[in-house]
């Protein structure tokens, strides 16, 4: 049981590291869609 969990730990490593690597080099492209939202003035500190 000791060695499957080994393996099952070094997996799970294995796959953090792979997802960090991807997510710090992969070129995410920038959200384009301009968002405007009202406020009602009652809402805003004065």
């Amino acid at each position: 049981m000791g060695k499957i969990a080994g393996i099952l730990l070094v997996l799970v490593l294995l796959a953090l590291v792979g997802g960090g690597i991807f997510l710090a080099t992969f070129d995410l492209p920038a959200p384009t869609a301009r968002v405007e939202k009202v406020i009602a003035d009652d809402r805003l500190a004065r």
